[in-house]
């Protein structure tokens, strides 16, 4: 699996390419839009290279059940971070909490999120662009407006964080894959929080697990899972996409820098939905 800085890299390579198209189609908005994606994924690799914390999930020569220091002093939204960046989708605090003591040292508690998401849209309306990246809100598709329950990086495209009716099963299918890789990555090194957390994905999986069998959480085959998640997203996956992609297109139309990134306020939302 991935670590954040391979994520991050082919998510700069694939915008590059994105641009030089835009770019030679003529569609000057996109063209503008995508940079300005492509310089906060380009500070976020920065971040991530400056605090030598690039793995995404623990290496067999450093389990998660041996914590480094250094990893355990990063601040909450570097915690929440790299638990996003090993998801690769919008997650609810619990999850992202779960996902944390599952693969990375240091504490994280449900609480430290809800001040957290208040203090990165203070902090980019004070100084936009101050920092590599932001952790905002998903949007709605319909309205464009801040889920507050869930969470993204400001570095992704806003396809990838809108929320549309499949979204929230697309999500779970793609978390339950990428919690899979990381677990097989980790192999035997992997902690009893994270094999507990693949078999929380596992059971709501039709197919993941053999239903023939009462499987306990250290006995969840990551393959299996992978397998059946991938199956399912096969069904869902061209609607939601499409459903996003539309939703993208009107966000960029009528959002701000700043409201593509935290929302439109539901005032605003119905009224741009009505001008739409």
């Amino acid at each position: 699996m991935s670590d954040p800085l391979d994520a991050l890299e082919k998510s700069i390579s694939a915008l590059r390419r994105a641009i030089r198209d835009a770019s030679a189609a003529g569609d000057t908005e996109r063209a503008t839009e995508l940079r300005a994606q492509l310089r906060r994924a380009e500070r976020a690799w920065d971040a991530l290279i400056d605090t030598g914390e690039s793995a995404a999930a623990p290496r067999h020569s450093e389990p998660a059940t041996m914590p480094s220091a250094r990893g355990a002093q990063l601040p909450a939204r570097e915690h929440v971070h790299r638990a996003l960046m090993l998801l690769g989708t919008a997650a609810a605090p619990k999850l992202i909490v779960s996902v944390h003591e599952a693969f990375f040292p240091g504490e994280l508690s449900a609480s430290k999120l809800s001040s957290l998401r208040r203090d990165e849209e203070r902090s980019y309306r004070s100084s936009p662009g101050g920092r590599p990246y932001y952790l905002c809100p998903a949007l709605t598709h319909d309205l464009l407006s801040p889920v507050r329950a869930l969470i993204t990086i400001s570095t992704w495209s806003l396809e990838q964080r809108i929320i549309g009716p499949l979204s929230p099963r697309v999500d779970f299918l793609t978390g339950a894959v990428r919690i899979a890789e990381a677990v097989r990555t980790s192999g035997d090194s992997a902690s009893p929080a994270a094999t507990r957390l693949l078999w929380r994905f596992a059971v709501n999986i039709p197919g993941a697990i053999p239903a023939d069998t009462s499987v306990h959480p250290k006995g969840t085959d990551p393959q299996q899972v992978i397998d059946a998640a991938r199956a399912e997203l096969d069904v869902h996956a061209d609607a939601d996409r499409a459903t996003r992609t539309e939703a993208a297109r009107r966000a960029r139309k009528v959002l701000g820098d700043d409201q593509q990134l935290f929302g439109a306020p539901l005032q605003d939302a119905r009224r741009l939905r009505a001008l739409d």
